[in-house]
């Protein structure tokens, strides 16, 4: 029974950070700039306040573990892991573990970003035509099938693509935006 207690703590604090971190994310790209990722930069530096401050409250405040997993565990893990990830940076360094500190820290972030920048690479070899690959590797050079990214991160601003062709100016494709909604605040299936 403690188990699916749990389960269900979690996942009612997951549900509501998830629908959190949207919504705010489409509410804050009604009124920002395409050219800088604020909801991201927002979302995150809101959820580590608010692990930072939640890990000292609850602790004195509400002993229950369930209150834990369903505010820290369950709506900042839906909300943002980047909480989770400075809050553990801060642990290592106020237990004086610098030098684990900085692992974390480099390592994430730089193995994340080789780690995304592979993922995405493998992905557009697999889903790209083998013909188009080879074409674009023999004109252009291996480096014709990596994206470039035009500015920001990950919320809403415009990517350009290499193309298999040369062609003066690629157009940058539909952006599928799963972390903060579209960018423009309207839903696929919005007709207005």
């Amino acid at each position: 029974m403690e188990t699916w207690l749990k389960i269900l703590v979690l996942s009612i604090g997951g549900t509501f950070g998830v629908n959190s971190r949207y919504w705010l994310g489409v509410w804050m790209n009604r009124w920002t700039s395409p050219q800088f990722p604020w909801a991201t930069v927002v979302i995150n530096v809101s959820g580590s306040f608010a692990i930072g401050f939640l890990a000292v409250a609850l602790a004195r405040w509400m002993p229950h573990p369930n209150v834990r997993l369903l505010l820290i565990t369950g709506f900042l893990g839906g909300y943002t892991t980047f909480s989770t990830f400075e809050y553990d940076a801060l642990t290592l360094w106020e237990r004086g573990e610098r030098g684990l500190m900085a692992a974390n820290l480099v390592g994430s972030v730089v193995i994340g970003l080789a780690a995304v920048w592979l993922g995405t690479t493998l992905a557009r070899v697999v889903v790209e035509p083998a013909g188009t690959r080879a074409s674009a590797l023999s004109s252009r050079g291996a480096a014709a099938i990596v994206a470039h990214p035009v500015a920001g991160g990950t919320d809403g601003d415009a990517r350009q693509t290499a193309t298999p062709s040369p062609s003066p100016s690629p157009t940058p494709p539909e952006r599928l935006d799963v972390s903060h909604g579209p960018k423009d605040g309207k839903r696929a299936d919005d007709p207005t």
